[in-house]
């Protein structure tokens, strides 16, 4: 499982209501990725969060709403591989994520 942090929550879309969206600062877990048109980025589902019928269009939450721990990235490369089938290199997940990856040590020193 691939964990991240929400650090934006901003701009909720208003199909979508406020108990099925994201809390900045609340960690989230990955359970499926996939790249959305018509932006051509990385997009995320939540295990803790059903988009469901009712969200539509919006089924996904774009990952530059999430910041990932640096030694997860590897796993969240493969894990984007498997759910898309396509290639991605670090520099272009953290281009797609803004750069929002941090380490462990980083959160150690802010808890």
């Amino acid at each position: 499982m691939i964990k991240c942090i929400c650090v934006d929550d901003k701009n909720r879309p208003s199909k979508v209501p406020e108990s099925k969206w994201v809390k900045e600062g609340k960690e989230y877990t990955i359970i499926f990725t996939l790249i959305v048109l018509p932006q051509k980025t990385l997009a995320v589902q939540l295990d803790e969060i059903d988009l469901d019928e009712s969200c539509m269009p919006y089924s996904f939450f774009l990952a530059n709403r999430f910041s990932f721990r640096q030694e997860d990235m590897g796993k969240l490369i493969d894990f984007i591989e498997e759910c898309t089938e396509i290639n991605m290199s670090i520099q272009e997940l953290l281009k797609q994520t803004n750069e929002r990856a941090t380490s462990t040590s980083q959160e150690n020193q802010g808890a």
